[in-house]
């Protein structure tokens, strides 16, 4: 059973800042890109950052210069570190990764996401 665990959401003063962390397990063959998004209560969840497996990334014009996706190949572990968090920022935050993961015998490649893990900017 493919998952993706989010960690290291929480409580943060506007100015601040939090690390997120997603990590992949089951049986995987390939991390083929990793993303982070968002949701605001009574808002669409929305692109924040994604990064390929060659290491390109984009970034919601919003969080440009303050946000920065990065992932760990070896441990298939994707982190997404906040810098001058803004009360607008304040959101649940989830990881989705495309995944080549092993069905049996066969590789099969489809999306996952996390549970989601609460972000709150508040002074």
């Amino acid at each position: 059973q493919v998952q993706l665990v989010e960690s290291g959401g929480g409580l943060v003063q506007p100015g601040g800042s939090l690390r997120l962390s997603c990590a992949a397990s089951g049986r995987i063959v390939r991390v083929n890109a990793m993303g982070w998004y968002r949701q605001a209560p009574g808002e669409q969840r929305e692109l924040v950052a994604t990064i390929t497996s060659g290491g390109s990334t984009n970034y919601a014009d919003s969080v440009k210069g303050r946000f920065t996706i990065s992932r760990d190949g070896a441990s298939n572990t994707g982190y997404l570190q906040m810098n001058s968090l803004k009360p607008e920022d304040t959101a649940a935050y989830y990881c989705n990764a495309r995944l080549t993961v092993l069905i049996g015998l066969s590789p099969y490649e489809d999306d996952y996401w996390g549970q989601g893990t609460q972000v709150t900017v508040s002074s």
